[in-house]
């Protein structure tokens, strides 16, 4: 096995001298006082392993990462059915695109584009008000990381409801196709709140876990989700976890992963490892820079792309 410590802290090392690069996400008011130059990286293996570099204990808001757990939560709750409100091919155009959108009358392409997020959020709110909703998604989220401590940052919630302007057209775009049964501003309240997420790496690598180890948390025993779930999850962040750079994230880095405007990656190494690296500056894609690098570097030195060696 490779010494993963010594591999962590030759990438941070490496990276430091560009630190700062790309570009913070500013379109969210509260994002856009975020230091450039932080950089983290934390990898817990399926053996408990715990390596990490950088800031990888500074909280961050894990924005669209979050789209993994609520769609683990919609499929436990609606099966497959799931699916017959949101696609599962990539996009190939921006997460926030209303374009696709109209062509394909209201159903989103997949469930990581914020159209695909915002009715995943619709089925997580059946049978809820929204702030039951948002309790059960953090609650899910803490004990998929087994850590009570992680919260919804309120002041980043507040600052996305007041400029998700596209997001509410989103909504209502599809509201109008009959493709959200709730009330807009009540979907958009679950959205914008499980967006507002906050963790660090070491916690957010912790919550993935369950999808490094077919289903379950080697950590804690806890069964989370089937093997075959995990499967068709991995999947799913392999082919459309990066937006329009995906497939430019999976000729480089070759794990499934999903990234979020914060500049947080989660990438999953099947039956290996969870890896969360968190570097604010953005490329064009909104994906953030370093970090797309950094899990770069990762895959090569150790081999762990689901490609091969």
């Amino acid at each position: 096995m490779a010494d993963l410590q010594a591999i962590v802290d030759e990438i941070h090392e490496e990276l430091t001298p560009r630190l700062g690069e790309g570009k913070v996400a500013d379109y969210i008011p509260q994002l856009a006082h975020i230091d450039p130059k932080k950089f983290g990286m934390a990898i817990v293996t399926v053996d408990g392993e715990i390596h990490t570099a950088g800031d990888a204990e500074v909280p961050f808001s894990i924005q669209s990462i979050s789209k993994v757990f609520t769609l683990t939560l919609a499929l436990g709750k609606h099966g497959e059915t799931t699916w017959n409100r949101v696609g599962r091919e990539p996009s190939g155009s921006a997460f926030n695109s209303i374009v696709q959108l109209e062509h394909e009358e209201g159903k989103p392409r997949n469930p990581f584009i914020n159209a695909g997020a915002i009715a995943v959020s619709d089925l997580v709110l059946a049978g809820h008000t929204p702030r039951e909703a948002i309790g059960e998604i953090v609650r899910f989220v803490r004990y998929l990381a087994d850590d009570e401590t992680i919260a919804i940052d309120p002041d980043v919630a507040k600052s996305e409801q007041a400029t998700g302007y596209r997001n509410f057209a989103l909504a209502n775009f599809m509201r109008s196709f009959g493709k959200l049964t709730h009330p807009v501003e009540h979907v958009l309240g679950v959205y914008f709140h499980h967006c507002a997420l906050a963790m660090t790496c070491t916690q957010l690598a912790r919550s993935g876990l369950f999808l490094a180890a077919s289903g379950r948390n080697p950590l804690t025993g806890h069964t989370v989700v089937s093997r075959q779930r995990a499967r068709r999850i991995n999947a799913l962040m392999l082919t459309c976890g990066h937006y329009d750079g995906s497939g430019d994230f999976a000729y480089r880095v070759g794990l499934p992963g999903k990234s979020g405007v914060g500049g947080g990656i989660l990438a999953v190494a099947p039956g290996k490892a969870s890896v969360a690296v968190w570097s604010p500056g953005l490329n064009r894609n909104g994906n953030s820079l370093l970090g797309s690098l950094a899990l770069e570097m990762l895959t090569t030195r150790t081999g762990w792309s689901v490609f091969g060696p």
